[in-house]
């Protein structure tokens, strides 16, 4: 695909900032129906038919739009990691919010920026400034805020959604990089088959031995509509969010996608009567603060290199 496919025409930018804002407004369903699936059945089965549904979502769209699903070489093996990675967050996430307010794992998650931050100096020797490394310090310590009397109530889970930011921010990586070969309706539809295939043989081994992390049920028909709730809110958000970045630049739809907590603290009190603590929202804010502030530091630097020089 051709850098010209992402182009972004001025008066389009107003329907990428509506669908950002429709992201945002999904994505929390995904949380609420693994939260309340995860009741009834395995974090397993949850992250394992999150990715069936999305497998069964995406192949009429791959279909319909007649897109090719060659992969090969490096690159199958890219996406085969990112499916991994997506297992990971997946999973782990799922794991938190089966015990712990929506709004406050979603918030500790919010520290994957800083992570990508870290990853880009560790990995590509990108160059990250003083003021970028504080308020990445300052957002960590927002996260220990959140963490901290979840950890007092819920024990190590509180820590789960830690693991989810470092999932996903290689997550995020590889998707970058696959994106450059791959479109993005074929490449969520890598990502679901590929992972549901990953997944089969443990659950398999698993369900055979009797370990009953891994064993699948048939729960009631309510169950089976909230976990295709799961894969319905996942494949439509992460849409979204594709089409918003085809229609508005990174740099201005970053800031919305805090957002999501908003909308995340409401589903959460909603669907749950969950509502965050003084210390939980004093660290939502600390995340929320770094987090803005590290996006303006980029739209800055960005502002100042110098435009490629024309033969």
């Amino acid at each position: 695909m051709t850098s010209a496919a992402f182009h972004t025409p001025t008066d389009r930018v107003p329907l990428g900032i509506a669908m950002m804002i429709g992201f945002c407004a999904i994505a929390p369903l995904i949380d609420v129906a693994a939260k309340l699936s995860s009741q009834h059945v395995t974090i397993t089965q949850v992250t394992f038919f999150r990715l069936v549904f999305q497998a069964l979502l995406m192949a009429p769209v791959v279909l319909i739009l007649r897109q090719s699903l060659a992969i090969r070489g490096r690159v199958l093996w890219l996406q085969v990691l990112r499916s991994v990675m997506l297992i990971g967050s997946t999973y782990a996430f799922v794991g938190a919010v089966q015990v712990m307010p929506l709004a406050d794992a979603l918030a500790i998650v919010f520290v994957e920026p800083f992570i990508l931050l870290a990853l880009g100096y560790l990995l590509f020797g990108d160059q990250v400034g003083p003021r970028r490394i504080i308020a990445s310090v300052v957002g960590f310590m927002g996260a220990l805020l959140v963490i901290q009397p979840n950890f007092a109530a819920f024990g190590a889970v509180a820590l789960y959604p830690l693991a989810t930011a470092v999932f996903f921010a290689f997550y995020m990586l590889l998707t970058r990089r696959v994106s450059r070969e791959v479109v993005p309706e074929a490449m969520q539809f890598h990502t679901a088959w590929m992972g549901t295939a990953l997944m089969l043989p443990v659950l398999a081994i698993g369900h055979g031995f009797g370990v009953e992390m891994f064993t699948l049920s048939n729960p009631e028909p309510v169950v089976w509509a909230q976990l295709f709730g799961v894969g319905l809110a996942a494949t439509v958000s992460h849409m979204a969010i594709t089409y918003a970045l085809r229609f508005a630049p990174s740099a201005t739809l970053a800031p919305l996608h805090y957002l999501e907590i908003v909308n995340a603290v409401l589903f959460g009190f909603l669907f749950f009567g969950d509502w965050p603590n003084l210390l939980s929202w004093l660290g939502i804010g600390v995340i929320v603060a770094s987090g803005l502030y590290v996006i303006a530091r980029e739209r800055a630097l960005a502002r100042k290199v110098p435009p490629p020089a024309h033969p």
